[in-house]
């Protein structure tokens, strides 16, 4: 049986509940009442006012029920509705409407369900229980005639990156529509996750700007980051294969003259609300004594090639841990230690330990002229990761602040701007200097600093080769 609006009753349909005269109406729809009526001398508790005093019909008219005020004017409450009922259809009668949150009663008989049959398919418009909001916003950015240079403001990169996104998405978070809804389009969920990673918004924000619910915003968020996690992140953030590792190689000589680099290594730290359990790991005590407030956090450790495209990231670790403790947790750690990284080296700054394939500079008092020129021959090369966490922290103003994101949740969030920075960086993404955030080196010297002699030695002898036989360099 079809369910349609709800019927609405007039008095006349309660007329044979009640004599003739019994109800006198007048042209003002005044009623007069008199009825067999029993006062109900039961007060209500915190009730102490008598000049409301409270009927109850008896029960040949237990449907109808009504209060007397002060100045004995009726208003009636309908309750239970008689089963044999004619539809009023007349305007000008009066008619008392049902909540509209309360379903409609099952109709029994064949007449009521006829009635209902045929308002369902009348031009009667049905009600869907959702709010409209506005599209607006989102309707004039995805015009074909939008400004480029104004998309790129709202979601920190062109429409053609947009829309090579979005191509590649399509597949992971297209759903399908409902007898209920329209299913959202796919353009429209990778710009709301995007410009929640972008601008940092609330999510009540994104949802005025998008025209969509608050819980539909953040599912939308982590499902397009969770797509990006398992499509573009294969495409584009992967250790280099050996003919790429040897172009990068070649660039990073040219930069520095040191040999054998491939890649420059950083890790910073993002804010996060203070976890329900465990708070002391994610305590971050050097931020916290820069910024005079208790600041809680976790790591993102990065390897970046010379165009600060991200090869290598290891996300999630509580903030309380140093440089040198992350490194040691992360898959990079493990391929060092096994010996992957022949003739290989990834350059950190003082907070990592020398080891094999790890390259940092001289940390001792009293440093030599070769050892201070190896210094910023390094510093060079670690610039350029520190350089590609400010570009990243600058263009997804999401990683400055906390955000409304639970911890387990958090580096998916990561990952995914991890991901669309090395889609800006190969494609080469305008970065305006008004995003530019600043990063601030908070590491501390490892214990042990030195954790392999044949790299002290390799590192003397690297040194030793940029003084007194350089290579040219660029």
């Amino acid at each position: 049986m079809e369910i349609s609006s709800p019927t609405f009753l007039t008095l006349q349909d309660y007329s044979p509940l009640f004599p003739a005269d019994s109800v006198n109406m007048d042209s003002n729809f005044n009623f007069n009442f008199n009825f067999n009526v029993k006062p109900n001398t039961k007060k209500r508790r915190g009730n102490n006012n008598d000049d409301y005093p409270q009927y109850h019909l008896n029960q040949d008219t237990a449907a109808f029920q009504f209060h007397l005020d002060s100045k004995n004017k009726h208003t009636p409450f309908f309750m239970d509705p008689i089963p044999n009922y004619s539809t009023q259809t007349n305007p000008n009668e009066i008619q008392f409407d049902s909540s509209p949150t309360k379903r409609p009663r099952d109709v029994v008989d064949a007449d009521a369900t006829a009635t209902a049959t045929a308002t369902a398919t009348s031009s009667t418009h049905r009600r869907l229980w959702v709010k409209d909001r506005s599209k607006d916003w989102w309707q004039r950015c995805n015009h074909p005639d939008f400004p480029d240079e104004e998309f790129r403001r709202c979601f920190r990169m062109s429409k053609g990156s947009f829309d090579i996104i979005c191509e590649q998405l399509e597949s992971a978070v297209t759903k399908k529509n409902t007898m209920l809804r329209e299913a959202i389009p796919v353009r429209q969920r990778v710009a709301v996750c995007i410009w929640r990673l972008a601008t940092g918004d609330p999510l009540r924000e994104v949802s005025k700007r998008f025209g969509l619910g608050i819980s539909t915003c953040h599912k939308l968020v982590l499902e397009v980051c969770s797509a990006m996690k398992r499509v573009l992140m294969p495409k584009y953030l992967q250790w280099p294969e050996e003919s790429r590792m040897k172009v990068m190689k070649e660039e990073f000589e040219w930069i520095s003259g040191i040999p054998n680099v491939g890649g420059s290594m950083y890790t910073t730290h993002i804010p996060i609300i203070a976890p329900k359990s465990n708070v002391n790991a994610y305590f971050n005590k050097r931020h916290t004594e820069r910024n005079q407030k208790t600041c809680y956090s976790i790591t993102v450790q990065g390897v970046v090639d010379r165009k600060g495209v991200f090869t290598d990231v290891c996300i999630g670790w509580p903030g309380s841990l140093s440089d040198d403790e992350v490194l040691e947790k992360s898959a990079l750690y493990q391929r060092a230690t096994r010996g992957n990284f022949k003739d290989l080296w990834v350059v950190g700054n003082s907070g990592y330990p020398l080891m094999d394939g790890v390259l940092v500079p001289y940390t001792h008092q009293n440093l030599t002229w070769t050892q201070h020129a190896f210094n910023e021959k390094l510093g060079d090369i670690h610039n350029i990761a520190k350089d590609a966490f400010a570009r990243l922290k600058g263009r997804w103003s999401c990683l400055q602040k906390r955000t409304e994101v639970k911890l387990q949740d958090l580096p998916v969030l990561l990952g995914a701007c991890c991901v669309l920075h090395n889609i800006c960086q190969i494609r080469n993404e305008h970065m305006d200097p008004q995003w530019h955030f600043p990063i601030f080196d908070d590491h501390i010297l490892p214990d042990n600093n030195i954790r392999s002699t044949s790299a002290d030695h390799a590192r003397d002898q690297i040194a030793h080769s940029l003084l007194h036989h350089p290579r040219p360099s660029r």
